[in-house]
């Protein structure tokens, strides 16, 4: 049976000796057999196992994770299935990148300086996806998404101070001791209303419309699928009662727009519903899609035929 020292293994296999050495000391690979003058000796089966350990480094898998799959006791194809989706998303994260600087190198061609402060902010928001990839966020946003977060996290640093933020906090959790204060009441009363109203003002303040898509997602996937994490979690008595307040106010103010435009369907009015879908979806056609079909539905009876004539012009064939 062939034998190697770890400096005959480090060139045979193209790994440094310090590596080797590395992944001794965390139990990864250790050798078969070490000298009483504590040089280590390698064999077949260790060459087999390091060449497993490169193979799923190329792969991109972390080295706690390479322990696990080199068990006998996982399913590697799962892990296999999730890190296929892991580095597609990876590539496309590049992808974004490349396409970032070129879009720099084409706008400083009649430019010699460089613009520096825009690379700084490519390079943070790239960080800032890399490491929301390792929270809740991850769970939450599709990759698009996750990426438009990193612009808006990053963003937030410049606008919103700390003083600022410890207030949206004070006023946030002020709001959900109103919410448990007010269980027995119904979300859909006037009082749900009311509330519900201070809420979409507190949080809308937040992200704007710009960014509603991800308060949106926060919201339907985050709070109500329970993926948020600690102290972002909410109650689940707390959550079902906020969300039937939250879906009872965007529903009545879109009933009142379309009661207005079933009488006449104004230019003003037009813009009053775009602002509102505005509001509730930001820049997602497909959310404000859902809701132009459901309210072109023959079968709700609150949409009188005009305006739901009126709603089939938005809907895409």
């Amino acid at each position: 049976m062939t034998q190697w020292t770890v400096k005959d293994l480090s060139l045979l296999a193209g790994v440094s000796v310090q590596t080797l050495h590395y992944y001794d000391r965390i139990d990864l690979l250790k050798p078969s057999l070490r000298m009483q003058n504590g040089y280590r000796v390698y064999s077949e089966k260790d060459l087999s196992q390091l060449q497993k350990i490169i193979a799923l480094k190329f792969f991109g898998f972390e080295l706690s994770k390479i322990r696990v799959l080199l068990s006998d006791t996982v399913n590697a194809l799962e892990y296999f299935g999730a890190q296929t989706q892991f580095l597609e998303e990876k590539a496309k994260l590049y992808t974004t990148a490349s396409q970032t600087l070129k879009g720099i190198i084409a706008e400083a061609e009649n430019d010699t300086s460089i613009p520096w402060q825009s690379i700084i902010k490519l390079i943070e928001v790239y960080r800032m996806t890399l490491e929301l990839e390792e929270t809740w966020a991850a769970k939450v946003f599709t990759p698009k998404e996750l990426e438009q977060y990193a612009h808006f996290q990053t963003s937030l640093k410049s606008k919103f101070t700390p003083k600022d933020k410890a207030v949206f906090t004070e006023n946030w959790l002020a709001l959900v001791n109103e919410v448990k204060a007010n269980l027995a009441c119904d979300p859909t009363s006037d009082f749900g209303l009311t509330l519900s109203k201070k809420i979409m003002d507190l949080v809308g303040g937040l992200y704007g419309k710009e960014h509603a898509n991800l308060r949106h997602s926060i919201w339907e996937n985050g709070f109500k699928k329970g993926n948020m994490e600690g102290d972002r979690a909410l109650a689940p008595e707390v959550l079902s009662w906020m969300d039937k307040a939250i879906d009872n106010y965007y529903r009545v103010r879109i009933y009142a727009l379309l009661e207005q435009i079933e009488v006449e369907a104004t230019p003003a009015l037009a813009q009053s519903w775009k602002d509102l879908m505005t509001e509730m979806f930001g820049d997602s056609e497909e959310l404000k899609q859902a809701v132009y079909a459901a309210g072109a539905d023959q079968n709700d009876p609150r949409i009188g035929p005009k305006a739901k004539a009126w709603l089939q012009q938005f809907l895409k064939r």
